[in-house]
């Protein structure tokens, strides 16, 4: 089948649209390349465009008639960015999201594949949340998140619109061949960090925050390997319908994990180990926005989407060590 992919040139859109062509899908991109690079999209069938542009949205539906579903993971992502800059997050996410799923319900394509977030969650006493633990979501950028989850849900009960929501924990590593990845010169994400500080690019790795009520005081996260969760969107569109039906329900929502939890300095641990040699850590506050941190309870994954994790994180961290020294032959920069 064919897929819309809104963001399709960011760094989970991009291997999630290499993994619809593994699985013998179509990826359409639909990208305004603000942040994600043209190279990612390589040969693939591209627009250039806004997600709230509602006549090219009909073009592309004009031109691609078969395209049953609309995976949109366009978004800014950036939590201390979304501190300094709200509007610009609620106009991207929130509003120009809205334009996007009305005109979608107009053309007739009411499936929608939406990418939320884990950092939705509230700190619970033993860290893993299930799709109703309690939410508190702690920056601008996570409340567009629960946001819009709220606008499928309350669209999806009064239109044609059908949507499942799922919420990633936190992705990490690079596809197998190393095509994509982090693309960022100065990721702000804990792994991408810890490359730059084991490739001598910082001069050390920052723990920022180290007094949570966590085992070891730094926040704890479910690391996803990115090719996992790219798997878990192939999952989800080859059984979408099926899934509303099993729910019995216009719209869901499903965690995206591994199941276990690890803490900053159990990723530091798990890196120098994979890495070969020690990387040099600082310590300081937690930045803006920050949360504790949970990890995924994944039964209605594997019950439900009939999908789990088979990647380590050992694997998710050779991989973005590999693309560490590769990404300058790809993007021109290291």
């Amino acid at each position: 089948m064919k897929v819309l992919v809104t963001g399709g040139a960011g760094y989970i859109g991009s291997t999630t649209a290499k993994a619809l062509e593994g699985a013998g899908h179509v990826p359409v991109v639909l990208d305004s390349l603000l942040t994600g690079p043209r190279a990612f999209v390589k040969d693939r069938i591209f627009y250039e465009g806004d997600i709230a542009d509602r006549d090219l949205l009909t073009r592309i539906m004009q031109e691609h008639p078969d395209i049953e579903c609309t995976i949109h993971m366009a978004a800014r992502i950036v939590v201390p960015e979304s501190v300094e800059q709200p509007y610009e997050y609620y106009r991207d996410n929130v509003s120009k999201s809205l334009e996007l799923f009305d005109q979608l319900v107009r053309l007739g394509k009411p499936r929608v594949l939406f990418s939320s977030s884990a950092s939705l969650y509230a700190t619970v006493e033993d860290f893993e949340v299930d799709e109703s633990s309690p939410l508190d979501p702690p920056s601008p950028y996570a409340r567009t998140k629960r946001v819009m989850e709220m606008a499928l849900t309350d669209m999806a009960a009064a239109t044609d619109l059908r949507a499942i929501i799922l919420r990633y924990f936190n992705p990490i590593g690079s596809d197998p061949d190393l095509e994509s990845g982090i693309y960022a010169r100065e990721p702000s994400h804990v792994l991408g960090q810890l490359v730059m500080a084991a490739q001598g690019q910082k001069d050390a790795f920052t723990i920022t925050g180290v007094e949570h009520p966590t085992r070891d005081g730094t926040g704890i996260r479910d690391y996803i390997h990115v090719w996992d969760l790219a798997q878990a969107h192939v999952t989800a569109v080859e059984s979408f319908d099926r899934v509303l039906r099993q729910v019995d329900a216009p719209s869901t929502i499903i965690n995206v994990g591994t199941g276990s939890g690890v803490t900053v300095r159990e990723l530091v641990a798990s890196f120098e180990k994979v890495f070969g040699k020690q990387v040099p850590v600082q310590e300081a506050p937690p930045r803006p926005g920050d949360a504790v941190g949970a990890f995924a309870n994944v039964d209605k994954a594997r019950d439900v989407l009939g999908w789990s994790s088979s990647l380590t994180i050992d694997d998710a961290i050779g991989s973005a060590l590999e693309w560490g020294g590769k990404r300058k032959d790809v993007l021109g920069y290291a």
